[in-house]
């Protein structure tokens, strides 16, 4: 009898495990995700605010808190080359190995990765070749990282662009947009680079089943209409879902198995007109 209650506390166990952590590529199932195993999956996460992309916010820097003028203040404080040794320190410290292990012990079973797309791909004033894309490691490599040390913690893990190329909204802070240059959506090569990132990450990643998933564009903020700054009271939203579907597209074309997350307008809260089948929406 011992026996037989060991065995069902364990095939109990075993089966909270693959509830928590899940098991293979995550899918939409109606308005459920599922995993391989047709489990449903509530994801429980914790977002990596700060680490790869500074928001001024977080660091309780109430004015001009951009991501390029912290780095500007920190090279007029100690000079560039300091300035540079400081950020391979952060990118390297921030989040380790044990951070990932303390998430899995906490009961998370998710981590969402806020990127910054110049960690990644120059950006398009420094291209050399003008349209082109120039590869950088940098970010590649901290997200192998981080992916290696979720996968041996059976965690997911959904990236997320935060900072697309130009930036995507009014509110600088959260996508380090710059004002004196073009946004992402006043530039066509802005929006080229967005979406060659994307294939790029979807054509290194396609077989990681411990990849959740792809948010696409954190948070866009932007009136193409002439109304509330961050449109929240656009009506149609065009250019987001046109540029959506070609990511997706571009996506699909190496990838057709991780999900897809859009975020609306209006730091996603405005999703009006949209006609996207198959994607899935974060919330």
């Amino acid at each position: 009898m011992k026996i037989y209650s060991l065995l069902i506390g364990l095939s109990l166990s075993l089966l909270t495990v693959s509830l928590i952590h899940g098991q293979g590529f995550l899918r939409a199932d109606g308005s459920r995700i599922i995993d391989g195993q047709g489990h449903e999956i509530i994801l429980r996460g914790m977002g990596l605010g700060g680490w790869m992309l500074q928001e001024g916010y977080m660091l309780q820097i109430s004015n001009r808190g951009m991501q390029h003028t912290i780095k500007a203040r920190i090279t007029d404080l100690i000079g560039q080359e300091n300035c540079d040794r400081f950020y391979d320190l952060w990118l390297q410290n921030h989040m380790t190995r044990a951070d990932v292990d303390s998430l899995a012990k906490w009961g998370f079973n998710s981590i969402r990765l806020p990127m910054h797309y110049n960690l990644f791909t120059l950006p398009v004033e420094d291209e050399p070749v003008k349209g082109e894309n120039t590869w950088l490691d940098k970010g590649f490599i901290l997200t192998d990282s981080l992916l290696a040390w979720c996968r041996a913690n059976h965690l997911y893990l959904i990236l997320d662009l935060h900072a697309a190329p130009g930036g995507q909204g009014k509110d600088a802070n959260i996508s380090d947009y710059d004002e004196t240059k073009p946004s992402l959506w006043e530039s066509e090569f802005n929006r080229q680079k967005t979406i060659a990132l994307w294939k790029k990450l979807a054509e290194r990643y396609a077989s990681e089943p411990n990849i959740g998933g792809y948010d696409l564009i954190n948070e866009p903020n932007w009136t193409f209409e002439g109304k509330n700054k961050n449109g929240l009271e656009d009506t149609l939203n065009k250019p987001i879902w046109d540029l959506y579907r070609q990511i997706t597209q571009a996506i699909r074309e190496a990838d057709k198995k991780h999900i897809v997350i859009i975020e609306g307008n209006g730091w996603g809260n405005n999703y009006r007109d949209l006609r996207a089948p198959g994607i899935i929406i974060w919330f």
